[in-house]
């Protein structure tokens, strides 16, 4: 457990026996402060430095705690070993935990996405008590079928397989791999560090979270933890997203009072990037009815 009264603004800690990668937007928590913490939960492939704007238009109320998953951006690791920790959501929920306990933070505001707001979903029911609000950012529930669900994983697995180094490299395939992910355009640099992201992820994680994450189970038990939620929760779809679209986001959104949802106009994906003006008074307006 660290124990420094003010902590470093980046640096790596073993979490479950997994060097983790964390950093603070803006002014680093420390014991002393009377700023809540909002942690950054991130999605699929990616890393924290995609919420790295959104946090440093929130850093004058929260310290902002952003990480890297198990197995992505700059908290890579090996294929697990035999006994070893598994890529259920639920183990991630857990990593967010021990994280948590060991950076000496008792109580957070959640801001997390796509996958990463699944994994929030577990953590919130698990630890109610640590969470004071969440927003989930493109999330909802979707409905089994076992041909789309298992093209799926195939092409996946390829997906996933096939990351030569070089791609980084060629020119305008940044541009090309975040197509299906937005309605507007984002800058050429964030496009970028998502590809260089996605090269970086570990093969065993990635592929390992697409079957827990996209599976006949998952279709079964995540409904169960929306109707779970006690902790007021802001649900954000994306008006055009194609990756969870916002009919997927309606229908968890009926199944607990304790979830608002608002529909993003002309975004798709990553509403934070597409239209942080708006994605902020969104989400600022939730917060101040705290």
């Amino acid at each position: 457990m660290i124990s420094l009264t003010q902590q470093p603004d980046s640096s790596y800690i073993t979490i479950n026996g997994v060097e983790h990668y964390y950093q603070w937007v803006g002014t680093p928590y420390h014991l002393e402060s009377s700023k809540p913490v909002m942690v950054f939960i991130h999605g699929w492939g990616g890393s924290g430095r995609y919420w790295e704007s959104t946090a440093m238009a929130l850093g004058d109320r929260f310290h902002c705690l952003l990480y890297d998953m198990r197995g992505f951006g700059r908290s890579n690791r090996p294929a697990l070993n035999d006994g070893d920790r598994s890529y259920e959501l639920t183990e991630y929920a857990q990593d967010l935990a021990a994280l948590l306990q060991a950076l000496n933070i008792p109580q957070v505001y959640i801001n997390a996405h796509s996958m990463g707001a699944s994994v929030a979903a577990i953590f919130m029911n698990l630890y109610p008590s640590m969470v004071v609000r969440a927003i989930l950012t493109c999330s909802g529930i979707f409905e089994y079928d076992e041909k789309s669900f298992t093209t799926f994983h195939k092409f996946s697995r390829y997906v996933v397989m096939f990351r030569p180094k070089w791609m980084a490299k060629m020119p305008l395939i940044h541009q090309i791999f975040m197509a299906r992910f937005l309605h507007r355009p984002l800058p050429s640099q964030v496009s970028r560090e998502f590809l260089e992201d996605f090269l970086l992820a570990d093969f065993a994680a990635a592929y390992g979270t697409v079957l827990t994450s996209v599976s006949k189970e998952a279709t079964q038990w995540f409904p169960q933890e929306f109707k779970k939620l006690t902790v007021p929760t802001l649900l954000v779809a994306g008006e055009y997203d194609q990756i969870i679209p916002m009919e997927m986001a309606k229908q968890a959104a009926t199944l607990n009072p304790n979830v608002q949802l608002t529909i993003l106009p002309n975004t798709a994906h990553f509403p934070m990037l597409e239209d942080p003006k708006n994605y902020l008074k969104i989400i600022q307006e939730f917060l101040i009815d705290n």
